[in-house]
């Protein structure tokens, strides 16, 4: 499903380098659950972003299904994030002047689904996460683990096979983060899908099967058995 290959990303500003990630291998299986943990700069969000095709490695090699992500021009890139890809962000990203319906058949607009198929999905997906009584609301008329159902109602919109989630709980207060965790994982087992959450929360972590620790850009641990 994803297998990541002696990844490096580093950063130059043309005077000095700032070393990401370096060397990173591994392979996560299909319907797995997997939380990336680490303290604040140890390149948890970088490399969400580069497994998300947010961004591409500095070297090294990164497959999605089968596919390098390296061998891919940009268009062919934005269609497997688009396909492949859901993404639940911290902070919601939300479109404040469209409501719930919108935001979340906004991707299936640009992905050439017509209008009363995405908005039709769109009530379904709003409904699975618990908001049926909300479709018509804006963002700013919801609370935030309102806001973040929508946002996982829309990262869920194309059916993709992988969801990655960074920091999904950390804009909340504690009783609605456990909510959004236990959504997270009834949408897991439900769907199927592979889930890559980044997190500072233990709980958080506790909750995956399996974890991935970073520090100063390297895995340094993997609790799966047997891994290396």
């Amino acid at each position: 499903m994803i297998e990541l290959r002696r990844v490096w990303k580093v950063y130059s500003n043309g005077r000095r380098e700032v070393v990401a990630l370096r060397e990173v291998s591994f392979r996560i299986g299909r319907g797995e659950t997997v939380a990336i943990v680490g303290p604040s700069g140890s390149g948890k969000s970088t490399l969400l972003n580069l497994i998300g095709g947010l961004d591409r490695p500095s070297q090294g090699e990164i497959v999605i299904e089968g596919r390098s992500l390296g061998e891919l021009d940009d268009d062919e890139l934005t269609r497997l994030r688009r396909e492949k890809i859901g993404f639940v962000f911290q902070f919601f990203h939300l479109l404040p002047t469209l409501t719930c319906v919108e935001n979340v058949a906004l991707p299936l607009h640009l992905a050439g689904w017509d209008r009363r198929q995405a908005q039709q999905r769109a009530r379904e997906l709003l409904g699975l996460v618990g908001l049926s009584g909300r479709l018509d609301h804006l963002p700013d008329e919801l609370s935030g683990g309102e806001r973040q159902r929508v946002a996982i109602a829309r990262a869920l919109a194309a059916h993709p096979p992988i969801l990655l989630a960074d920091e999904p709980t950390g804009n909340l207060d504690s009783r609605t983060g456990g909510e959004i965790l236990a959504l997270l994982h009834e949408l897991h087992e439900r769907l199927g899908t592979t889930l890559l959450i980044v997190t500072h929360d233990a709980q958080v972590a506790a909750s995956c099967a399996r974890t991935l620790t970073l520090r100063d850009g390297q895995i340094v641990a993997d609790s799966a058995a047997g891994a290396p």
